[in-house]
């Protein structure tokens, strides 16, 4: 554990999900899979659709309207939909077969295996300290038994812009009862959630999970109050 900041009084613990709490990686890559094998099996005309071409579906969409992007979720409901009224689809027949894509993404998208070392370090802290996710991805914790630790889950869309804006954390604040320079954030990175967090006013924890130089890293643009190698290094704060 490495300090670079003072830190003050922690009233409560926010979280993100995606890289902090799990490997995330090898999930994203199986969704995106499977994901784009279902598309080519749902209509003969996305037989031979590969990633580059769905890539440049959710690019073009972006550009037109550059606000989606703060919602994964319907942003890729949105391409999808688009895709389809783009091979003839109509509108009613181009929203359920957008509605069972993102059935069939989410049913793999939260096929996640936390770490025990996760658990036992999110049920030590909640016995001190409320505790809460903040997200701009969309995986859903309840699927995949991390959701019993949070009083409750913020995502980016429903819940306002994606980090590093400040919406979401200046909502758990709100929610929580407590100052933003109260609540410790722990997440893995630097943009989202150290710079993010500390311009919103919260104290960060980086997690530094794949042993990298905070003095060399491009995206270090703010100083975190510590830093962690290791979830379970937090609960030296007990």
């Amino acid at each position: 554990m490495r300090f670079y900041r003072p830190l003050g009084p922690v009233a409560a613990l926010t979280f993100d999900l995606d890289d902090t709490l799990y490997d995330n990686r090898p999930v994203i890559l199986r969704t995106e899979q499977e994901s784009l094998r279902f598309l080519q099996e749902y209509h003969p005309r996305f037989r031979t659709l590969q990633p580059e071409d769905f890539l440049h579906l959710r690019q073009a969409l972006r550009q037109a309207e550059p606000e989606i992007y703060h919602d994964v979720t319907e942003w890729r409901r949105r391409t999808i939909e688009q895709a389809l009224l783009g091979v003839g689809e109509t509108p009613e027949k181009a929203r359920h077969g957008a509605g069972l894509a993102m059935a069939e993404f989410a049913r793999w998208r939260s096929r996640i295996e936390v770490p025990q070392e996760t658990h036992r370090t999110l049920k030590a802290l909640g016995q001190k300290w409320p505790l809460v996710a903040i997200t701009n991805g969309n995986a859903e914790p309840e699927k995949f038994g991390l959701s019993g630790y949070f009083e409750f889950v913020l995502r980016a869309g429903p819940d306002g812009r994606a980090k590093p804006a400040g919406d979401m954390y200046r909502l758990a604040a709100k929610r929580l009862g407590v100052t933003a320079a109260e609540i410790l954030h722990v997440g893995d990175d630097l943009t989202t959630d150290v710079a993010g967090a500390v311009r919103s006013g919260l104290q960060a924890c980086w997690i530094n999970l794949r042993g990298e130089d905070l003095m060399h890293v491009s995206d270090s643009r703010l100083l975190p109050h510590l830093e962690i190698s290791a979830l379970a290094s937090l609960s030296a704060l007990i």
